[in-house]
């Protein structure tokens, strides 16, 4: 999904702090790659630590540093088009210029989350994380963290598509957990454990079935002076985020790093799962289809 040329962003909308922490970023190892699919697409880094998978594990480490504020530089949608950091900012106020309506007209009183992008680690309410843990909303500051570093990770480690679409999805998934924190469905991801029908799976399904529904809207949502923030998407754009949540399922991630499926393990759901319920967002474009709490068949939205 290309962005308007002309739409304005603000990147004043999020706050960057790419060059300020000072962390240090793991390269290559098996511990590491674990680490990051234990808390893909939403799990509060916290939960890592109390488990003791906080922090890096790797044979070889490397500090990144960045000039910070980079995002000033993103003014308008053809930044968007060029750089992910200026994708993340456009692909945020347009999940502003959305949610908020959408969810007045169901009496739901909306606040706009902070977002942060980072490089190598941050400091959040749920606690300290590194860039190990991928994005993540923390209900604690109702904030979304993004390394934009993640999204190249997304393409060459989990054989995602890439493209533009792709990454707004995550963005548009992580928001999708701060609405999700607003109307109160959030905290289920503390029930049933894991496995395939646990609440962690039902929250996340949630979250990728709102990210679909953003979806279904985006070409329509507008900036402050009226221009569209993003053209209508084609084919190929929604082949991108559909391969972007096959990717990340828990069936591909378990092969891929174990050599087998473990249902029993899966806290985000399988790479058929995602894809469904995100196609269920799109294509209903209705917020009451997007259930997956009293889903009776979690394979088959309805």
């Amino acid at each position: 999904m290309s962005f308007n040329d002309n739409a304005q962003l603000d990147p004043g909308r999020v706050n960057d702090s790419r060059g300020r922490s000072g962390g240090k970023i793991a390269a290559g190892g098996g511990g590491i790659l674990v680490l990051i699919l234990a808390a893909l697409f939403g799990i509060n880094p916290q939960v890592l630590n109390d488990l003791g998978l906080g922090g890096t594990s790797s044979s070889q480490s490397q500090t990144q540093s960045t000039d910070g504020a980079q995002s000033q530089d993103c003014k308008t949608g053809a930044d968007a088009d060029q750089r992910s950091d200026c994708r993340i900012i456009g692909t945020v106020q347009s999940l502003d210029a959305f949610w908020g309506p959408y969810l007045a007209k169901y009496k739901v009183e909306h606040a706009d989350p902070d977002i942060e992008i980072f490089s190598d680690a941050v400091n959040t309410g749920c606690g300290q994380a590194s860039s190990d843990v991928g994005p993540f909303y923390c209900p604690a500051d109702q904030t979304g963290y993004f390394d934009v570093g993640f999204f190249d990770l997304l393409r060459d480690r989990f054989g995602a598509s890439g493209g533009p679409l792709a990454e707004e999805y995550v963005v548009a998934h992580e928001y999708g957990h701060h609405i999700q924190n607003e109307i109160g469905t959030l905290q289920y991801s503390q029930q049933g454990g894991t496995g395939p029908t646990s609440g962690a799976v039902r929250v996340e399904l949630q979250a990728d079935c709102f990210a679909g529904l953003w979806a279904a809207y985006a070409s329509e949502t507008k900036d402050s002076q009226g221009n569209s923030f993003l053209e209508p998407f084609t084919k190929a754009d929604l082949q991108d985020a559909l391969s972007a949540a096959q990717a990340v399922g828990d069936d591909r991630i378990q092969e891929a790093s174990t050599g087998r499926v473990m249902p029993e393990a899966w806290t985000h759901g399988s790479a058929a799962q995602r894809q469904a319920w995100f196609m269920q967002g799109y294509e209903t474009g209705d917020i009451n289809k997007c259930n997956t709490l009293e889903s009776k068949d979690l394979n088959n939205p309805a």
